[in-house]
């Protein structure tokens, strides 16, 4: 099957644009894996500090020439899709030896949970952690003594602040080792349910916390397709996983030997050997593109619209909101896992999974076939399926047709013809909206906005019972120079209320929302923001806005050019829970259309 015009189009678009950036990138890792590691060329003095912590191979790194794994671990076990890491670097320094390398923890990264600080003062620290993780990251190779990296990340910010590192030390290679979803809980529509029951007062938090125990109940990623598995997702389509690994649940034989296999490839792939692949040109130009689109056939997170640019950025690439909205609209949309639909990724991965997916978009010519990977050349090896036989790791054929069509579906039949994701443009700046799991009959919503500078506000007034007509809820000074951009996702069950109340309601923010996000039509992302200028910051209580998925707009007839922009005081947004050490960041991020980065 032919590449479709319009992915080729958007990659050489994309080419075209990002050329004298990529080229410069390219140019300065070549000269840096040139160079190599430079252990060998350290002075005595040094080598001896960084081997101390290692009495069992210090001769093989003092002595020896065969490969060193640099590990950068996000472990903790605040989050429960890091928590099986706890284990991953001795099982990884194990492998090493048993073939004559060597393995070091290169250091540590923070990560932090979006689960524990949704709607809390700690979320205007999230979106910023991206940055900080992948400076951390940097400080850890920083020492020059790895051939590769193994990373060890899942969640949110997490994958996305490694990648970043992984493209800036482009010239080492990188493998991504995941950990897995959690065994099924509570269904989550079940779940869901319960949240608007406790936002309605219908039942107690004794209710609620018993909900949200059952669902998050174990090791493991959550088990919706919000952005930690989205990012699973990203790492497979772009290459940098071992075919399979995303969805294998942790501490299993599977898992185990998914780990082993990923360091003895990471080892295969340095410049000692004869197959070197260096971070920096698996992530080209068609890797990303082919990300977006494996984005779009999953309905995956939104999150990843504001990560994937800052990502690119990072390997010399320019992404746009177009290109994502351009390949939305010839990618069908395969999966339905909540909340797009009611299966997780277990029911997902059973069905078929990525695997699957990633055979019908390439034999639809959706997808880039000839990638490099740390698996080998060629995306097709992403369509195998990884089992232990006769106990030994091996790929065989995966799916080729669909175990429930009500989860996976061929490109052939899809559950809709587009992508999940469309970019809105007009008199109001550039946003975007996920419309895989929003009705149909919902994707374009005019109504009179309401004005808020707060999500708690928002719920005040819910409670106060003052939304009793068709409203878009306008919460704004969310931006990353105005609070660093939290996600709004808490008020999901209050908008989800008053839409199943009979209401036509929509959210619009240049701030964001969970991975998450489902049924409610959410405009996010609004740039320029409010902190910024924005013109959001011009609108005012009762203007009728439009927000229309259909023809990718967002409009106001409102007078906003005869108005000033309203300046709230965000001292407040300034301080507490850590946030007085982010105002550099606050002041100097770029916009959101960008990555809303301070470091790329």
């Amino acid at each position: 099957m032919s590449l479709d015009q319009t992915i080729a189009d958007v990659t050489d678009r994309i080419i075209e644009r990002s050329r004298e950036r990529r080229e410069t990138y390219l140019e300065r890792i070549g000269r840096a894996g040139e160079a190599g590691p430079v252990r060998a060329h350290l002075t005595c003095g040094n080598q001896a500090h960084a081997y101390a912590g290692v009495p069992s191979d210090q001769e093989a790194l003092a002595t020896g020439r065969a490969a060193n794994i640099g590990i950068v671990t996000a472990y903790n076990d605040m989050l429960s899709a890091h928590q099986p890491f706890e284990h991953f670097p001795e099982l990884i320094r194990k492998a090493a030896r048993a073939k004559g390398a060597t393995a070091q923890v290169a250091g540590g990264v923070p990560a932090m949970c979006d689960g524990v600080t949704q709607g809390q003062p700690g979320m205007e620290l999230s979106l910023f952690s991206r940055d900080v993780i992948a400076m951390a990251a940097g400080i850890s190779l920083s020492h020059n003594c790895f051939d590769v990296a193994l990373y060890l990340g899942v969640c949110d910010k997490i994958v996305p602040g490694l990648v970043m590192a992984a493209a800036t030390f482009g010239h080492i290679p990188a493998v991504f080792l995941p950990a897995g979803p959690m065994p099924s809980g509570l269904p989550n529509d079940e779940k869901a349910k319960v949240r608007q029951q406790f936002a309605a007062g219908e039942v107690g938090r004794d209710k609620l916390m018993e909900a949200e125990m059952a669902s998050y109940h174990s090791p493991g990623t959550c088990t919706f397709y919000g952005t930690a598995n989205s990012n699973q997702m990203l790492m497979e389509f772009m290459g940098l996983h071992l075919p399979g690994a995303s969805f294998v649940n942790p501490n299993t034989p599977l898992r185990d030997a998914l780990t082993v296999a990923g360091t003895e490839r990471a080892l295969e792939i340095t410049a000692l050997g004869n197959d070197y692949r260096p971070a920096g040109e698996i992530l080209d130009e068609k890797a990303f593109v082919n990300g977006i689109v494996g984005l779009m056939a999953t309905g995956g997170s939104t999150n990843l619209v504001l990560h994937m640019p800052a990502m690119a950025r990072a390997a010399g690439i320019i992404l746009d909101p177009e290109d994502f909205d351009a390949i939305s609209s010839v990618t069908p949309l395969l999966a339905k896992v909540y909340p797009n639909g009611l299966a997780d990724v277990n029911h997902f991965h059973a069905a078929g999974g990525l695997g699957y997916l990633i055979d019908q978009l390439l034999n639809d010519g959706l997808l880039h076939p000839d990638t490099k990977t740390v698996a080998g050349d060629g995306l097709e090896r992403y369509t195998k399926e990884p089992q232990i036989v006769d106990g030994a790791l091996t790929w065989s054929e995966g799916a080729r047709k669909s175990e429930n069509d009500k989860i996976v579906r061929p490109a052939s039949d899809p559950f809709q013809k587009t992508g999940g994701l469309k970019s809105l443009t007009g008199s109001l700046g550039t946003a975007i909206m996920k419309v895989s799991a929003v009705a149909p009959e919902r994707h374009v919503i005019e109504a009179p906005v309401r004005i808020f500078h707060d999500q708690d506000d928002v719920k005040a007034a819910f409670k106060r019972g003052e939304f009793t007509s068709d409203t878009i809820v306008v919460v704004r000074f969310q931006g990353p120079k105005a609070n660093g951009m939290p996600e709004l996702h808490s008020l999901t069950p209050t908008l989800a209320v008053l839409q199943d109340r009979g209401l036509k309601v929509a959210l619009l923010t240049d701030g964001r929302m969970s991975g998450a996000s489902g049924k409610v039509p959410a405009a996010i992302h609004l740039s320029p923001e409010a902190a910024d200028g924005g013109w959001i910051a011009r609108l005012q209580d009762g203007d009728v806005v439009k927000l229309d998925a259909v023809n990718g707009t967002i409009t106001t007839d409102a007078p906003l050019a005869d108005r000033q922009p309203v300046t709230p005081d965000l001292s407040a947004n300034s301080f507490g829970i850590g946030r007085e050490l982010f105002e550099s960041f606050r002041q100097n991020a770029s916009p959101a259309r960008e990555g809303a980065s301070n470091v790329v």
